[in-house]
């Protein structure tokens, strides 16, 4: 039997009109890999956030190594052994590692010492780094690296990672597992949180499951399937979405020979990209995060102008063309980041669905605002997207990440677009609510809409696409019939190596 390394009893933090954690209770071993999984809102986040010491308990207590644990801020936590690796990196791209290493530090060492320490801890641990990179060169999974090794240089006794494989290849989700399981054989524990369960299952000793704020379940999660550990989060039996045959139509979208300039410094250009979107046909896109991702949603959308011919919708050109126009002619988008890009923080839901909508629902005539339709608009969308929310009035910027991300989806396919580009779709989600999702782009292409899916997630892109592509360096792979397809293959090609599939298969 391990030692108890953190045990949690009782805790509670409310907000107003919600309770987000109520009376949890649990505990982490030593070298003990730990799941916490619930759906959103169920309480995930302000739980770990009173662990590290951003957020203080109303109730209960914790102890580490038997000793009281209340940090009133992450530095304290830190100092007590405690780490953190966020789902949203916190590094400077103009920063090379070490500079950004020693940003997270409390008393970093001279930088020459410091990039010492960096080489010798990411090879021990698999995670090589090159200290005097700059951070805006490096890929999504170095970048994610650097958080690690940073966490590391600590000697961490407990080490949070939130959605941690979100960004990763499948290749590069074994480095990460093998250096997660080497960090708990030396007595290092982890408390992972991901949505993925069969990560969960293949990964962790033990599993916590909230819901609703409270602690539904302790188990083995290697002793529970994946749909089994689905219906502890959420209560009720998940099922797939429907994929049934349907027929293609004409080309609604066509991309032909385009190579465009990133507007981001440290962003990726595009290099020749072409491909042809049907009515009725699902695309998946994978890729690594860094590899032109942003820059093709940006194109497709409008937000980044393209010589006009080479970008056709519905048989007309529209490179020239901004987001408004496109909507207006039935091309609708969701770009990656919701909060500021895809909604604007400080506005409510209703002024958020304003902003899209207003040319496809006819939401202003002759310079003014229907806000009754409006408010309507916004209201559809959270009924039918359950979207977590008081009502319509409440800012964006006040919703958890998975109920905004329901919300900017379902806005988007509420105007029921002729196409629809995506990029993340389920991205930070609860299982019921990527269902939801992915069952909403199925519908939509059953109606005859083209459909772009751009995700990280594989299994996702294997679930809803009917054709699949990859990019990779800002180029994208030949378009390939999606059934058949691996995970390991698709891994080879988000990795660049697609060709080695079109060579095999012209020499069969």
């Amino acid at each position: 039997m391990r030692a108890t390394l953190l045990r949690l009893e009782g805790l509670t933090k409310a907000y107003p009109g919600v309770v987000a954690n109520d009376d949890v209770s649990f505990q982490i071993a030593e070298g003990q890999v730990h799941a916490l999984l619930g759906e959103n809102g169920a309480g995930k986040s302000t739980l770990v956030k009173m662990i590290y010491g951003l957020v203080q308990p109303d109730k209960g207590q914790m102890t580490l190594r038997g000793q009281p644990f209340a940090p009133s801020q992450p530095s304290e936590a830190r100092r007590n052994g405690v780490a953190m690796v966020f789902q949203h990196f916190s590094l400077f791209d103009a920063l090379d590692v070490a500079e950004n290493v020693a940003l997270g530090m409390e008393n970093p060492p001279p930088l020459r010492d410091l990039a010492a320490r960096i080489r010798s801890v990411s090879e021990e641990y698999g995670l090589p780094l090159d200290p005097s990179r700059l951070v805006g060169e490096l890929s999504a999974g170095e970048r994610q690296r650097v958080e690690i090794v940073r966490c590391l240089l600590q000697e961490p006794k407990l080490l949070i990672m939130d959605e941690p494989t979100s960004v990763l290849t499948p290749q590069e989700v074994e480095i990460l597992f093998r250096t997660l399981r080497q960090l708990s054989a030396e007595g290092t524990a982890i408390l992972y949180i991901s949505h993925k369960l069969e990560e969960i299952r293949a990964l962790c000793d033990e599993a916590t499951i909230l819901r609703g704020g409270k602690k539904v379940a302790t188990c083995d999660p290697r002793q529970k399937s994946a749909s089994e550990l689905a219906e502890l989060m959420v209560g009720q039996v998940l099922t797939p979405p429907e994929k049934p045959p349907r027929p293609m139509g004409d080309v609604v979208l066509q991309v032909e020979n385009l190579s465009l300039r990133s507007n981001n410094p440290f962003g990726t250009s595009l290099k020749d990209i072409s491909f042809s979107l049907r009515a009725g046909e699902v695309l998946g896109i994978a890729g690594v995060a860094g590899n032109g991702q942003d820059e093709l949603l940006l194109m497709l959308s409008g937000e980044l102008l393209a010589p006009s011919a080479q970008v056709t919708l519905k048989g007309l050109p529209v490179g020239h063309l901004g987001p408004n126009a496109r909507r207006q002619i039935g091309l609708a988008s969701a770009p990656e980041e919701r909060l500021g890009h895809a909604a604007a923080p400080d506005m409510s839901l209703t002024e958020n669905a304003l902003l899209s909508g207003v040319a496809r629902k006819g939401l202003a005539r002759r310079g003014f605002i229907d806000w009754p339709g409006t408010e309507r608009f916004a209201q559809e969308v959270i009924t039918r997207f359950d979207v977590r929310t008081p009502g319509t009035h409440v800012l964006a910027r006040a919703l958890s990440g998975g109920n905004l991300q329901k919300f900017v989806i379902g806005r988007e396919i509420e105007l029921n677009p002729d196409v629809i580009v995506v990029n993340q779709p389920t991205w930070g989600v609860d299982a019921s609510a990527a269902a939801t999702i992915r069952q909403a782009l199925l519908d939509l292409a059953g109606k005859g809409a083209g459909v772009v899916v751009i995700s990280q997630d594989l299994d996702e892109l294997l679930e809803v696409a009917d054709s699949f592509a990859a990019l990779n360096e800002g180029r994208l792979s030949r378009v390939r019939p999606a059934k058949g397809l691996t995970v390991e293959e698709i891994g080879l090609m988000m990795g660049g190596a697609g060709d080695m599939h079109v060579a095999h298969e012209a020499s069969a």
